[in-house]
């Protein structure tokens, strides 16, 4: 009997995943960034829980700094309404922001600043409110970033996102993945699996 529940539960949880729309980024926009290896992992492992994701990547979304009297002038930048209608049709969101003096980057706080204006001009919080995230951060630093996670959380929580308790910092990032892309420490990998697991269930 207990096993038999036991294979309903995983089978519940299975189409639970799967019916999740999951979009996923890393903060930095560097070509070889250790934070897009590492959110290409957590959104390996999402994909094999059942969710179907979409990667994409902040280059390709390229939008000025927030600037009021620009958005008055000439409205929500077409980069922005983009990355902003993905960000509302997503469920979940995986995020792996680098560390940068201490903080998240500035090109993903600028992301979030955009999400947050609708196409009137006026503050929006569709994209965040309600929706659930997982931030990681990779760095080559002892701490792996754990001070650029504790401000995307609250930046994201500020404008009414919920991210799960779990939060991955990945120390001496530079020698934690192996030729193609993939991490090398079981510890870390079973880290992001019980992350993962949250933010889709």
């Amino acid at each position: 009997m207990l096993k038999w529940m036991l294979c309903i539960g995983l089978v519940l949880t299975s189409s639970l995943a799967a019916e999740l729309k999951v979009l996923a980024f890393s903060g930095s926009t560097q070509i070889d960034s250790l934070n897009k290896k590492f959110v290409h992992q957590a959104a390996k492992i999402a994909e094999e829980m059942g969710a179907k994701v979409q990667i994409i990547d902040l280059r390709d979304y390229s939008i000025p700094f927030y600037d009021g009297d620009l958005e008055n002038a000439k409205g929500l930048p077409e980069n922005a309404k983009k990355l902003r209608q993905l960000m509302m049709e997503s469920q979940a969101i995986i995020i792996s922001t680098p560390e940068y003096n201490g903080s998240l980057s500035g090109v993903l706080k600028n992301a979030i600043d955009w999400a947050t204006r609708n196409e009137q001009g006026k503050p929006s919080r569709d994209a965040f409110t309600g929706k659930k995230f997982a931030i990681l951060s990779a760095s080559p630093s002892p701490s792996g970033g754990s001070h650029a996670l504790d401000h995307l959380r609250a930046v994201i929580e500020g404008v009414g996102g919920k991210v799960v308790s779990e939060q991955v910092a990945l120390s001496n990032a530079h020698q934690a993945f192996d030729s193609q892309g993939n991490l090398q420490d079981p510890i870390i990998k079973e880290k992001l699996k019980k992350e993962i697991q949250e933010l889709l269930h």
